[in-house]
C-alpha cells in the first residue's frame, strides 16, 4: 500500500468518525431534553397535588410517588353496555335514536344433505342476499349448554313414575292376600306392574347419565342470529319518542318478518326474540363466565340477588330433607298398618280352621249338656264320654288332616 491509498483511507476514516460524533452528539442532546421535560412535568405534578393538600388542609411527603385512579359512575357504565333498556322486543341505544331487533336462526346440517338440497340451500341464501334493503349483523354467540332445568324435570317425572309404581304395588299385594281375583286377572296386573318398574328404572338411568354429562363443560351449543337495526334519524319529521318507538317496532317487525320468509327458503327457520330472550342474549354476552354457573332465569327470580349469594339456605334445605323423610315414612307406616288390620280377621279363620274338629266337639259336649232334662242325665253323661272317647279315638285324624289342610293352604298362597 503506497503512501495515497494510506491518506485516502484515513480521510475516509476521519469522516465517518465525525458523523459518528455528531449523531452521539444528537442523541445527548435529545435525551437531556426529553429528562427536562420529564422533570418539567414531575414538578408541575408535584406543585399541583401540593396545592390541592394545602387547599384541604392535609399534608404529604414531597418523596410520595402519585397514582391517578379513574373513577366509574353509573353513566361511564351504561356507556360502556351500549344500549340503555329493553322493551318491546326491542334492544334501545343512544336514547331512543337507535333500536334493534334480533331473529334467531335455526342451523341447518349442510354436510348431510345431498347435492340438490346444498344447491336448494345456496340459491335461497342469494335470494335472500339479493332482497336485502337494509343492513343487518349477523351474531354467532357460544353458550355452554346448562342441563339443570332438564335435569329438575326428569326428576319431577320421575318421582311420579315412583309413586305410580307404589301404589300399583300396594294394589296388587291387596288383590294378592284376597280371594276374588282369578290367577288371570293377577297375571294381567303384574305384567302392568313390571312394566311401571321398568319405566322407573328407565327414568333413574336418564337421570343419572345426564347428570354425568352435565359435569361436561365443554358441550358448547351455538346459537345463529340477524341483528336488523333501524335509526330514529333516518325519519326527517318531528315526532315524539312514543310515536319513534311504534315506528321503529313497525318498521323492524316488517323487516323481521320479511326476513323469516325468505330464509325459510333456504330450509333455515327464524323466529324474532322476545323481551326476555333478549335479556338472556345479552346476558350471556356480557357475563360469558358467569352465566354458566348462574343461569338468566334463576338471576330474573332472584331479582339479582342471587349474584351475590347463589346458595338455598342451610335449614330450607333440610327442612325440605325432613318433609320427604316424614312423606316416605308416613307411606310406609300406613301400608304396615292397613295389613296387620286386614290379616286380623284372616288369622281367627285360620285358627278356627285348623282347630275345626275340637271347636265342634265342644259344642257338642254344650249342647248335650243344655239338653240332659229332655234326654235324661244317664243318656246325657253317656253321649259326653262317647264324645270324649271319640276325640282320643281319631286323634291321629286330627293332625293328619291339620297337616294336610295347612300344606294345601300355604301351596296356595
Amino acid at each position: 500500500m503506497n503512501s495515497t491509498d494510506a491518506n485516502a483511507l484515513s480521510g475516509i476514516l476521519s469522516v465517518v468518525l465525525g458523523v459518528f460524533i455528531f449523531i452521539l452528539m444528537i442523541l445527548v442532546v435529545i435525551l437531556v431534553v426529553i429528562k427536562f421535560r420529564d422533570m418539567s412535568r414531575n414538578n408541575e405534578i408535584k406543585k399541583r397535588n401540593d396545592d390541592t393538600e394545602n387547599n384541604n388542609g392535609k399534608k404529604k411527603e414531597s418523596n410520595k410517588p402519585t397514582t391517578e385512579y379513574m373513577q366509574y359512575n353509573k353513566q361511564s357504565i351504561y356507556d360502556f353496555m351500549e344500549f340503555d333498556k329493553v322493551e318491546d322486543n326491542m334492544i334501545v341505544q343512544k336514547n331512543g335514536r337507535r333500536y334493534l331487533m334480533v331473529v334467531e336462526c335455526q342451523g341447518i346440517n349442510y354436510d348431510l344433505m345431498s347435492k340438490v338440497e346444498k344447491v336448494g340451500v345456496e340459491e335461497g341464501f342469494q335470494q335472500f342476499l339479493n332482497t336485502l334493503r337494509h343492513p343487518i349483523q349477523i351474531y354467532i354467540q357460544t353458550r355452554t349448554i346448562n342441563l339443570e332445568g332438564s335435569i329438575s324435570k326428569y326428576r319431577t317425572k320421575v318421582k311420579e313414575v315412583e309413586d305410580k309404581y307404589n301404589k300399583m304395588q300396594f294394589q296388587y299385594n291387596q288383590m294378592k292376600s284376597s280371594d276374588t281375583y282369578s290367577k288371570s286377572q293377577l297375571d294381567e296386573y303384574w305384567f302392568e306392574l313390571t312394566k311401571q318398574r321398568n319405566l322407573l328404572e328407565y327414568g333413574r338411568d336418564i337421570v343419572n347419565n345426564t347428570e354425568k354429562m352435565s359435569l361436561n363443560k365443554n358441550i358448547l351449543n351455538k346459537k345463529y342470529f340477524i341483528i336488523i337495526p333501524y335509526f330514529a334519524e333516518e325519519n326527517t319529521e318531528k315526532y315524539d319518542k312514543d310515536e319513534i318507538r311504534n315506528i321503529a317496532f313497525s318498521e323492524l317487525y316488517t323487516n323481521a318478518q320479511a326476513i323469516i320468509r325468505t330464509l325459510s327458503s333456504c330450509s333455515v327457520m327464524g323466529k324474532i326474540l322476545s323481551s326476555k330472550e333478549l335479556v338472556e342474549l345479552l346476558y350471556v354476552a356480557y357475563n360469558r363466565d358467569d352465566s354458566e354457573i348462574l343461569g338468566i332465569d334463576k338471576a330474573m327470580m332472584a331479582g339479582y340477588e342471587e349474584l351475590y349469594s347463589t346458595s338455598e339456605d342451610v335449614y330450607e334445605k333440610k327442612v325440605k330433607a325432613l318433609d320427604e323423610i316424614i312423606h316416605d315414612r308416613a307411606i310406609d307406616l300406613a301400608n304396615e298398618a292397613i295389613e296387620k288390620v286386614k290379616s286380623k280377621p284372616q288369622q281367627i279363620a285360620e285358627e278356627k280352621e285348623d282347630n275345626l274338629d275340637e271347636l265342634i266337639r265342644k259344642m257338642a259336649a254344650l249342647v248335650i249338656q243344655e239338653n240332659q232334662s229332655y234326654v235324661g242325665i244317664d243318656v246325657a253323661e253317656e253321649a259326653i264320654k262317647e264324645i270324649e272317647n271319640g276325640e282320643g279315638g281319631n286323634a291321629n285324624e286330627k293332625v293328619q288332616e291339620k297337616t294336610t289342610r295347612t300344606t294345601n293352604k300355604r301351596t296356595t298362597n
